[in-house]
């Protein structure tokens, strides 16, 4: 069962993807490989939500945020907005510990 605090951190979460995503439908010139990575993303975060849910994380669950950055940092120049999305989920999941 998830606390309030883990409760609250999935909703933020949810609601920064959610953004994300209307963002990126906003984006002109989005390559495909964004898409790919970004979409890659964010079933990963689907499924560490749920295994965090079920409170069966795993040494495959972490290091989502650490990536997370790491594509905001790669996709900076070409797409600042969705940049700046990106490191807000970074920070999102590395406070959650994924």
């Amino acid at each position: 069962m998830l606390s309030d605090k883990q409760s609250e951190h999935d909703a933020s979460l949810k609601a920064r993807l959610k953004a994300l995503h209307r963002q990126l439908q906003e984006t002109t010139d989005v390559d495909p490989e964004l898409e790919t990575l970004l979409r890659q993303l964010d079933g990963d975060i689907d499924r560490a939500l749920a295994r965090r849910a079920e409170q069966q994380l795993d040494d495959n669950t972490f290091g989502l945020g650490t990536r997370t950055q790491e594509l905001a940092a790669r996709f900076t120049v070409r797409h600042p907005g969705v940049s700046s999305g990106l490191r807000e989920l970074g920070n999102i999941l590395s406070n959650m510990g994924i």
